[in-house]
């Protein structure tokens, strides 16, 4: 840091040199920062503890807060500017941390800080002269008292062989949701930093995703000033400095999170919480919240708090301008080098993006009212979105712009610089430090409905067979073959002459499903009809011909099942809206807005399509390889490769991994759609299957099983597989009734067993599971878990990286769970190949 940019901070933001003898102040004035401040006296406390970030070969930014022992720990600070003491040492102080001993050991600092009311008594060091790769123990003094001790690792040098690095990657620590147990599994991990990829508070209070069980230990948050997000009552949302800084203040202070701070140094990047949800540059996308032309309502002053905030409170070593009068007044891209092994580039993809695409504002012609985030941000239909962005980069161009200009999320100048670090990265690995994913989440609508209304057809078709097999003699093969020639359109008499021919024909030639659909057309059956018979036929009577003779029901279900996946779920792919199935269900107007193919979500990067594929193309054409994002932001695990265009042919070809980790707290992906499918009818079933589990002595668990995994491309399962996905689940619902901990894992087992055995899940919840998985949505992502809490602990070698998604379990009663991880999914990446291997 130069003298002009530690003027342009005032005496905010100090620096000094690391040696043996002491320090040399800011600039190379030989007078210490803080000497000309009163020294702290007294009884004095640092309610947020310390924290350290930005670890380079040679520095470390240090960061504390220190207020009076009676002052409130989250208040703003008052009374008179004065100066506290920074000790550091190399000298091996672990046993140390988690308390304010003393720091022992010969010091390689000891220097004077300013403690200044106006930056609300937080204070920012940056350490020069450090040595690569060394372990430093750190501690602040104030007036009488001590700081607890703090811990941090500086990077490798620049050109040092590098043979591991292990840390933990994590997002969206919602305080008011959940629980932060996650924390005190990654305080125990053997980590050299800690990269928090956004979310770092959540600007609301009291919002409705925010109203569900949380911890007892974190009471509820009050906002000095905020802003009604609707009306005069309910939800509020930050707007002031005083705001901002509280909400980073009250998260401080559970010991969990200063735990992690204390041990680690943080490598961190905000998202869109920290200053308003799914925000672009300064502007709120709150439903509803327009100005009066129909625009989306920007909030310059509001976003300037939010940012200095952000670095007041974040030991991040960034620029920050406090004499600029706009709302970019801090850059926060960077990247970090940890010698031959990796190259490390963090990204803002809040503060320099284009509105999405389709903006909230736009008017839904159904409705006449804005379309909020529902049409805008999530479920869009693709070609809409191809069609608009398309006419955006034409617009730009015909003002003098580049064409990605008003559709990019990182802007012209974070691009470009994105494009040049990673063509001039040597190190093996390029890592992403990426706030939201780069995945395509794509969903066929068409698809998606014929297998719905199909499956919604089967215990009709189902009853149809058991009334047709009563008529015949209980013949259940040839009541298939009837009821499936009538399905297809076959009158009655046609139907059962053609299934009669049937019967016949595979009597004599098993084995030659040609000749029995030859013999059902000689009876007067179209190809078609003929065709879906003999299958239905086939099927039950093998079934029926098993070991173990199968119950009249099962054969019912099995040719049923034939009929509406084998005819139904074809006939509407091929004619849409038009298929007399759709008329039939009483659904068609309800229904036809979801005949086409839909992007989950444009708030991410399949919203800004064209730059994602401008920027895979960059890695493609310059052969860089072993490109990596860890992203966050979506509330969910997943893994999957990045194509440089998924709507090619194929869906392009694998460039880069993306690897997603789902929060810290934050309710999941898959809560949210749930809720907001819940009012979509027969489209929920995507979603959400809601099953209710009876358990003696406890009642009834109602829990909502993840079918949007499935929508979404999950291998199909097996019944082990969906009972085991749920697992957590079910633990969660029990910890809900009242259950002991230690009697928790024992009877989640049970239950287990027990669903397994019912035929409501291993029968109809599997076939469906396994008919939404065959929809090849998104073949691209190779794992996924969307209704999860954790996070990501990555092992880097030369050779490979290997991330462990860490699922963490439920709530028991209003505590975290002392057993905190529930399942480890690992995805490991072979250097030199943009694939992933799962286990």
């Amino acid at each position: 840091m130069d003298r002009r940019q530690f003027l342009k901070f005032g005496s905010f933001v100090t620096v000094s040199v690391a040696s043996g003898a002491g320090l040399s102040a800011c600039g190379g004035s030989s007078a210490a920062p803080g000497s000309d401040l009163p020294p702290a006296s007294g009884a004095w406390k640092f309610p947020q503890s310390v924290a350290s970030g930005d670890p380079r070969a040679d520095s470390i930014m240090l960061w504390t807060r220190a207020v009076p022992a009676s002052a409130d720990n989250v208040a703003a600070a008052t009374g008179s500017d004065s100066a506290i003491r920074l000790v550091v040492t190399a000298v091996d102080n672990s046993s140390s941390l988690g308390g304010a001993v003393a720091l022992s050991g010969a010091t390689v600092a000891d220097v004077t800080l300013p403690l200044q009311v106006k930056y609300d008594n937080t204070v920012r060091h940056k350490l020069t002269g450090l040595t690569a790769g060394t372990t430093y123990y750190y501690q602040f003094i104030a007036g009488d008292n001590r700081s607890n001790v703090g811990r941090f690792k500086t990077a490798p040098a620049a050109e040092a062989d590098v043979s591991q690095l292990q840390f933990a990657y994590m997002t969206c620590q919602d305080w008011s949701v959940n629980h932060w147990g996650a924390m005190s599994s990654i305080a125990g991990e053997n980590l050299d930093f800690i990269v928090h990829l956004g979310d770092y508070i959540y600007e609301t209070v009291g919002d409705s995703f925010q109203l569900g069980a949380v911890e007892s230990r974190h009471d509820a948050l009050v906002l000095p000033d905020g802003a009604f997000k609707s009306g005069t009552s309910g939800a509020k949302y930050a707007t002031t400095l005083a705001d901002y800084r509280y909400l980073y203040k009250k998260y401080r202070t559970d010991s969990r999170l200063q735990a992690l701070h204390e041990r680690f140094a943080f490598i961190a990047i905000w998202d869109d919480h920290e200053f308003s949800d799914d925000a672009w540059q300064d502007a709120q996308t709150y439903d509803g919240s327009f100005n009066a032309d129909g625009s989306d309502l920007h909030q310059s002053g509001r976003r300037r708090n939010a940012n200095q905030a952000w670095f007041e409170y974040m030991p991040a070593d960034v620029d920050f301008d406090t004499a600029s009068t706009g709302f970019q007044n801090i850059k926060i891209y960077r990247d970090f080098q940890f010698g031959k092994l990796m190259q490390l580039v963090m990204t803002d993809e809040r503060l320099y993006r284009a509105d999405h695409v389709i903006p909230e504002s736009s008017i839904n012609p159904a409705t006449g009212q804005a379309l909020g985030r529902i049409g805008s941000r999530y479920l869009v239909p693709q070609d809409l979105f191809n069609t608009v962005e398309a006419q955006k980069m034409a617009g730009a161009t015909t003002i003098g712009l580049e064409p990605l200009a008003t559709v990019s999320m990182l802007g012209t100048t974070q691009r470009q610089w994105w494009m040049d670090k990673m063509k001039a990265a040597t190190a093996t690995w390029k890592l992403w430090g990426n706030e939201v994913s780069l995945l395509r989440m794509g969903l066929n609508g068409v698809d998606a409905i014929a297998t719905l209304l199909a499956l919604n057809a089967v215990p009709t078709i189902a009853a149809s067979i058991g009334s047709t097999a009563a008529a015949v003699g209980g013949n259940f093969p040839l009541a298939s073959a009837i009821v499936a020639a009538a399905t297809a359109g076959a009158a009655a008499a046609v139907a059962q002459a053609g299934a009669g021919a049937i019967m016949q024909a595979y009597a004599a030639s098993a084995s030659a499903p040609e000749a029995q659909v030859g013999a059902g057309v000689k009876a007067g059956l179209t190809v078609a009809q003929a065709t879906i018979a003999v299958a239905a036929y086939s099927r039950v009577y093998i079934a029926a011909s098993g070991v173990v003779a199968a119950t009249p029901a099962a054969l019912a279900g099995a040719g049923a099942q034939t009929i509406a996946f084998g005819y139904i779920k074809p006939d509407i792919q091929a004619k849409k809206i038009e298929s007399p199935f759709v008329a039939a269900s009483g659904k068609k107007a309800q229904l036809a807005p979801f005949f086409t193919r839909f992007l989950l979500n444009c708030d991410q990067w399949d919203g800004y399509n064209s730059e994602r594929k401008a920027l895979m193309a960059h890695l493609k054409t310059n052969s860089i390889g072993n490109v990596v994002a860890i992203t966050g932001d979506i509330h969910a695990f997943f893994a999957g490769t990045v194509s440089d265009d998924f709507d090619a042919a194929g869906g392009g070809t694998p460039v880069m991994v993306d690897l997603v980790s789902a929060g810290i707290s934050s309710d999941s992906f898959f809560s949210y759609l749930r809720d907001a499918a819940s009012a979509l009818g027969d489209i929920a079933t995507l979603v959400a299957y809601p099953l209710a589990i009876p358990v003696t002595g406890l009642g009834t668990l109602n829990i909502s099983i993840d079918l949007l995994d499935y929508t979404m491309g999950k291998a199909a399962p097996t019944v082990a597989s969906l009972a085991e996905q749920v697992r957590v689940q079910v633990r969660g619902a029990l910890a809900a009734k009242g259950l002991p901990e230690a009697q928790l894992d024992a009877t989640t087992g049970a239950v287990l067993a027990g669903l397994q055995a019912n035929s409501d899940f291993s029968v109809s919840l599997l076939a469906l599971a396994q008919q939404l998985s065959g929809l090849g949505n998104n073949p691209w992502i190779k794992h996924l878990n969307t209704d999860a809490q954790g996070y990501t602990l990555v092992t880097l070698t030369a050779g490979k990286m290997v991330a462990q998604f860490k699922q963490v379990n439920k709530l028991v009663g209003a505590s975290a769970p002392a057993s905190v991880v529930a399942r480890v999914t690992t995805a490991t990446v072979t250097a030199g190949s943009a694939a992933i291997i799962v286990s």
